[in-house]
This record gives structure tokens, C-alpha cells and sequence, in this order.
């Protein structure tokens, strides 16, 4: 056991290596921090919410330098859009983490936090795994044309006339309002600094259904957001002494490996099956908050960190078979093409 003196806990030292690097794998591959498994996870293992949420933010802001330097290889970052959600974001994480310690405060925190995780990590996946549902029923020209075509939903917000307007041309957005960059940028802010995420797991989607990214694009750049808005969340936490460091270095060392390997992958697995996989790992981690929540901590950890090792597992042979597969066929350096 490693005991960890800030928080004063115990835990399986092993346990928070090997969810370092599943989340790493996860985290790389989806855009995202990977908090919404690795916060719960490590209140299930023993960490207060609150320590479990600011040893999370300052573990993602290390493993995100190492997934956003990989996704800038693969040119998978919109760095404009991702600085100006970030440093926005930022408002959005000092008004969460101020709602955080006032739920300490009042001894609501446990217990608020996991309702709000089920909600969304059930409302989110389930939409994007409808998304991938009805993407596989159309015929081959018609899948192509949904990966071209802009939704409904996005040439919507594309088209409200508020200025200023901004664009981004890298992602292909064009004189968007900037009060829509604005709003979506705290509120996914807000998110990070409430659940002690990176907030992808929300502005991925965002950027995907609101924006009109493309997938690959919408996960580089997200990962890069969560750079920026995390740095300033590890800070805000550590001064109110909720980060436990030794925790975070030890989930550190694993999700520095598994990042790169994820990363890695989304230049070889299409768009829309990295969206159906991101929805399944919402829905594992929403019922293992869900048993948590219903007094059943072993049977969630299991579930959570089961869930985790099976799609990090998942993606690892998806990326190999895909590298022997396109070998020879496809020049793995043209990412665009793999990518779509």
C-alpha cells in the first residue's frame, strides 16, 4: 500500500499506475482527460471527492503535454481554437471549483458530484452511441456524405448572426460568433473545474456537433484546451491543498506511455468508430458511478478499471491490425486519408 500524507490515504500504488496507463491509452485516443474514470475511480479506492478531484486535474495537465505533442505530429490540432476555449475555460474552472468547496463545506460533495456524472456520462454516451447506430445503417456513399456534410445542429450555430465574428480556418469554421466560443468555453470550464475533469468528455461532442469538426481534429484540439484550462485548475486546487502529488506522479508515469499510444491510433482507426468506442467507455464508466452511488464500491472499481484495461486492450489491436493492414497499401504518413 502507498500512503499518500496529504490526503492521508492508503492506496494500491499499483492500482494507480495501471490507471494512469489505461487512462493515458483512453485519454489519447478520445480527446480527453479521462477524469470521468479516473476521478471516481480514485474516490472508490479511497481518496476524499474533493482530494480525488484536484489529484486528478494536475495528473491530467502532465499527461496532456505528452497526448497534445503527439496530436501536433499528426497535425490533429486546431492551436487557435484550442488556446482561446482554454484560457476562457479557465473562468469556467475557478467558478467550479468554487462550487466544489462550498458542497465540502456543507458535506454534499460525494454525493452531488456522482448524480451529475451519471447524468451526463449516461445522457452523452448514449446520444453518441445513436450517432454511430445510425451512421451504420446508411450505405457507403451515404456514410460519405455524412462525414462531409454539416449537421443541422451545426449550421445553426454557424449561422447566428451575434458579432463579432471569428474563424477558424485550420477546422474549417467559418465567422462563428464569438459569444458561442465563449459560452461553450466556460461551460465546458465549468465542468472541468466542478467534476475534476478535462472537460472533454463534454467539448469533444461540442466540438464535433456544435462546431463541425472533424473527429480527429475535434480530439487533438480538445487535448490541447485541456493543456491550458488544467494547468490553471492544478494551481487553484494545489493552493487550497486538494492535490495529493505523490498520487498524481504515480498515475503520471503510466499515462505517459499510454498517451502516445493512443494518440498513435486515432491516424489509423476512422472518425465514427472512435465516437462509438467514446460512447461505450461513457456508459462502463456511468454505471460503475452508478454501483458506487448504490453502496457496491468493490463491484464499481472492478467494473471501472475492467472497463478500462478491456478498451485500452480494444484499441491496442485495433491499432495493430490497422498499421498490418494498410501496410504497403496506404502511406501511414497521410493522415487525412486514414483519418476520415
Amino acid at each position: 500500500m502507498l500512503h499518500l500524507p496529504i490526503a492521508n490515504a492508503d492506496v494500491n500504488g499499483w492500482a494507480l499506475l495501471m490507471i494512469g496507463f489505461f487512462v493515458g491509452i483512453l485519454g489519447g485516443f478520445f480527446g480527453i482527460g479521462g477524469a470521468f474514470i479516473v476521478t471516481p475511480a480514485l474516490n472508490i479506492f479511497g481518496f476524499p471527492m474533493a482530494f480525488a478531484i484536484g489529484t486528478d486535474i494536475a495528473h491530467i495537465f502532465g499527461k496532456s503535454i505528452v497526448a497534445t505533442f503527439k496530436h501536433a505530429l499528426l497535425r490533429h490540432v486546431d492551436f487557435k481554437l484550442g488556446l482561446i476555449m482554454g484560457l476562457l475555460g479557465m473562468y469556467g474552472v475557478s467558478l467550479g471549483k468554487q462550487s466544489i468547496l462550498y458542497l465540502e463545506k456543507i458535506g454534499q460533495v460525494g454525493p452531488t458530484v456522482r448524480i451529475i456524472y451519471i447524468v451526463l456520462l449516461f445522457a452523452v454516451g448514449i446520444f453518441m452511441i445513436k450517432d454511430y447506430y445510425h451512421y451504420s445503417r446508411l450505405n457507403e456513399e451515404q456514410k460519405v456524405n455524412v462525414e462531409k456534410d454539416k449537421s443541422k445542429l451545426v449550421n445553426w450555430v454557424q449561422g447566428l448572426r451575434m458579432g463579432p465574428y471569428i474563424s477558424f480556418p485550420i477546422s474549417n469554421v467559418k465567422a462563428i460568433s464569438i459569444w458561442v466560443i465563449v459560452f461553450l468555453s466556460v461551460f465546458s470550464g465549468f465542468i472541468s473545474g466542478f467534476l475534476g475533469v478535462g472537460g472533454g468528455f463534454v467539448r469533444v461532442p461540442i466540438l464535433i456537433y456544435f462546431l463541425g469538426l472533424p473527429t480527429v481534429m475535434a480530439v487533438g484540439t480538445d487535448l490541447f484546451a485541456i493543456l491550458i484550462t488544467n494547468s490553471w485548475g492544478a494551481y487553484i486546487y494545489a493552493l487550497a491543498g486538494k492535490v495529493e502529488i505523490i498520487g498524481a506522479l504515480v498515475m503520471l508515469v503510466g499515462a505517459a506511455v499510454g498517451a502516445q499510444i493512443g494518440s498513435v491510433a486515432t491516424a489509423y482507426i476512422k472518425g465514427m468508430k472512435i465516437r462509438l468506442y467514446f460512447g461505450i467507455t461513457l456508459l462502463l464508466a456511468g454505471a460503475a458511478v452508478l454501483l458506487k452511488q448504490l453502496l457496491l464500491p468493490t463491484l464499481a472499481g472492478y467494473l471501472m478499471l475492467g472497463s478500462a484495461a478491456v478498451l485500452s486492450g480494444i484499441i491496442i489491436y485495433m491499432l495493430i491490425t490497422s498499421v498490418r493492414a494498410r501496410a504497403g497499401l496506404t502511406d501511414p504518413a497521410d493522415h487525412t486519408q486514414l483519418s476520415k
